[in-house]
């Protein structure tokens, strides 16, 4: 079970944590920084630094998966498959890779995150500009889009324009939660169609943006910036009918 630093903290750049397995999934640690692919956002990329400096790159991120296929605790930090396979190697001599047991930094591409982290949370003011339900969303580091269930036309200018005001009004994104009981009493609080918030652990995790104004609230597992000035400039590039009830928004950030 890895523990997730940045449910708590999407600011903490990197972490020491020991090794606790090497599996085809990936590496397993016992707490990460490492955001795994989950809710539409792309799983973080960076390194692990070993004790004497080498580094493992890490492209992606994902959830650990038990033998039936559903998703564990374990956070899996997936370096290139040859790389991963040479970890894997039995004959490896030891001390020359990686072994259990090692103790590693675990840095994250700061830049790749604060770019997620900011359309992460321009996807929360789509939600706010348009308030219909959501059935689909993905999240990159170049671009993210939200599909909402609708069929009106949306105005890509008007919706450009009002996510730089709420950028500009610099609201703050505070992270709470609720408990299972008050999202079962709030059902309009989960504005996806697609993905549904985890439950069983009592508590279930929230972004609230606006404080003394309410501008979005719901549960939401990824990471985000803390105010949206942060943001900075980010455009609607494009809006497309996806289907007769379904209008895709995609956004970018301005040249």
């Amino acid at each position: 079970m890895t523990q997730d630093l940045f449910r708590d903290d999407a600011y903490l750049t990197e972490c020491t944590a020991t090794v606790m397995a090497i599996t085809p999934q990936g590496i397993v640690l016992e707490r990460s920084v490492f955001y795994p692919l989950g809710g539409g956002q792309a799983g973080d990329a960076g390194v692990l630094v070993r004790a004497d400096g080498s580094e493992i790159a890490i492209i992606d991120t994902r959830k650990g998966k038990a033998g039936d296929g559903s998703f564990n605790n374990d956070i899996c930090h997936l370096p290139a498959p040859e790389l991963l396979a040479s970890l894997l190697d039995p004959h490896q001599p030891a001390g020359a890779s990686l072994a259990v047991g090692d103790v590693v930094t675990a840095r994250i591409d700061w830049a790749r995150r604060h770019r997620l982290m900011r359309f992460h949370t321009t996807t929360h003011l789509l939600c706010h500009l348009v308030p219909q339900l959501v059935n689909g969303c993905s999240i990159t580091p170049d671009y993210a889009r939200l599909d909402f269930n609708m069929t009106d036309a949306l105005d890509k200018e008007a919706l450009t324009a009002g996510i730089a005001q709420l950028v500009a009004a610099a609201h703050a994104v505070t992270v709470g939660a609720i408990s299972d009981e008050e999202l079962d009493a709030n059902p309009a609080l989960v504005k996806s169609m697609s993905v549904q918030p985890p439950r069983g652990s009592g508590k279930i995790r929230t972004i609230r943006i606006g404080a003394a104004e309410m501008i979005d609230f719901q549960p939401c597992g990824g990471t985000h910036v803390a105010n949206t000035a942060e943001i900075g400039q980010v455009v609607v590039s494009k809006i497309e009918k996806k289907s007769a009830s379904t209008r895709r928004v995609v956004l970018g950030f301005a040249a």
